[in-house]
């Protein structure tokens, strides 16, 4: 894509599907022919212009607004073209294909054509062209699809957060403190003749450790939001009638799953997106662990290993009229057994006591203990969810983040605590201080995206959707 970046582009910015309104965007350089061909005069800038939408005979394909926003004061930083018709899929297509056909169309006047070498965009391109223009950072333009698929209305708030640059200003603070501390480090580098000690008289150390705990608050804020836009995996394993069903119903609020007396009535995975405060979180409800001869139900048993191995905490299902049976209990150590060597580490087991409601003097006094039919403890389950998941920071307070974010910041950590212990070597280890201190600075540009491969952000960009 790289090669192509100044080729002009169109696409049809809005969602598939029938709509009161669809808009149709061109984003190129000297937009002024095709313009002129399209809406048959020019266009103030900024200004919406209600007018016919002409095909090549100069017929109407629709009436709608048009806009031009002259470069650089648009999206992308280039001329920008929105012609906002009816949202029909024939409408747009036929808005779409009028453009590429203009474009190509020899122009009268230069004898040349209109707009050469217009295409349809790629998946992102109009974003990417913005953050290559400079109009916006990486994590902003990772912000605006976060925006677009926030999943509850905290993710949206935080990421208009991140969108509006306050992320991204808390990573060019932490920037500019670490350049200048590099500069301290160098310059004693640079100049060990002159017997200035510039690190003593800066109190670099000081620096260096305001800087770490600069570091953790940010951290903090980042892998709430990223918690807020990614969620976690918690998978509800038990024996067969332990109760999974009914509780991934008390969780969501609805008859997600069948539910019956009878062992074995999951064979599959049903699952569902919750939110806490929030925060989202995936639950899945699986097949009741347990050897059987039905093939059916091996594969549904086989399907909730695997989706325990990759959960995040899993809700192991105790059921507490069955909890004094000998056989019961002996069968609950063997799935708590595989459950530790399944899991993925740090991985954490909560205990849930089900059917609180039929057996409340046999609730243990560790676990939960909670009953789907009449609600007890579901609220206390939410609460510990929340505590599992990591969230403790007010939505408010929260910038959206990705989960390369988070890794970023902790090659950073990691980074700076060796640079710290090579500080504190003495003036032998500097050198050592000096590269521990770039490779922090570029793991921080990563996240803007000022430093980076190429591959990166074709991998960000793909995965925006056509026309954004």
């Amino acid at each position: 894509m790289l090669a192509r970046t100044n080729d002009p582009i169109v696409a049809i910015a809005t969602a598939s599907g029938r709509g009161a309104v669809g808009i149709v965007r061109v984003s190129g350089a000297r937009l002024a022919p095709l313009i002129a061909a399209i809406c048959g005069r020019s266009l103030k800038p900024r200004e919406a212009t209600y007018l016919p939408f002409r095909d090549a005979s100069g017929g109407a394909i629709d009436h709608g607004l048009a806009i031009h926003f002259p470069a650089p004061h648009s999206y992308t930083g280039e001329d920008v073209l929105e012609l906002q018709a009816h949202g029909g899929t024939v409408v747009l297509q036929l808005l779409l294909a009028r453009c590429l056909e203009a474009a190509a169309d020899v122009d009268a006047t230069t004898g040349r054509p209109r707009l050469p070498g217009l295409r349809v965009a790629e998946p992102g391109e109009f974003s990417r062209r913005a953050f290559l223009n400079g109009k916006i950072d990486l994590a902003q333009a990772e912000a605006i699809a976060d925006l677009i698929d926030a999943s509850t209305e905290a993710a949206a708030r935080s990421a208009g957060r991140s969108l509006s640059g306050a992320f991204s200003q808390e990573i060019h603070t932490l920037r500019d403190a670490l350049i200048h501390l590099r500069m301290l480090v160098e310059a004693t580098l640079d100049f060990p003749e002159e017997e200035i000690d510039f690190l003593q008289k800066a109190d670099a150390e000081g620096q260096l450790a305001a800087l770490q705990a600069q570091l953790g608050a940010v951290q903090q804020r980042a892998r709430q939001g990223a918690l807020l836009r990614e969620g976690i995996k918690v998978v509800i394993a038990g024996q067969p009638n332990a109760g999974k069903s009914s509780l991934l119903n008390a969780l969501a609020g609805a008859e997600l799953a069948i539910v019956s007396p009878i062992p074995g009535t999951t064979r599959d995975v049903v699952s569902q997106t919750i939110q806490i405060q929030g925060v989202p979180l995936h639950v899945v409800d699986t097949a009741g662990l347990r050897d059987s001869s039905d093939l059916v139900e091996q594969i549904g048993v086989a399907r909730a290993w695997g989706q325990i191995e990759g959960a995040d905490a899993v809700l192991f299902l105790h059921d507490l009229t069955r909890s004094g049976r000998a056989d019961y209990a002996e069968a609950d150590a063997g799935i708590l057994r595989l459950l530790s060597e399944k899991l993925a580490a740090g991985a954490p087991v909560l205990d849930v006591w089900s059917k609180q409601d039929a057996a409340p003097s046999a609730a243990p006094a560790t676990g939960i203990s909670l009953s789907a039919k009449t609600g007890f403890g579901i609220e206390a389950l939410r609460q510990r969810l929340l505590e599992v998941a990591g969230w403790q920071a007010v939505p408010e307070g929260v910038y959206l983040a990705r989960a390369r974010h988070v890794q970023a910041l902790s090659r950073v950590e990691e980074h700076l605590a060796r640079a710290a212990e090579h500080l504190a070597a003495g003036a032998a280890s500097l050198e050592l201080v000096a590269e521990e201190l770039r490779l922090a600075q570029n793991a921080l540009n990563e996240i803007t995206g000022e430093f980076g491969a190429d591959d990166l952000l074709g991998v960000i960009f793909s995965r925006f959707c056509i026309g954004k």
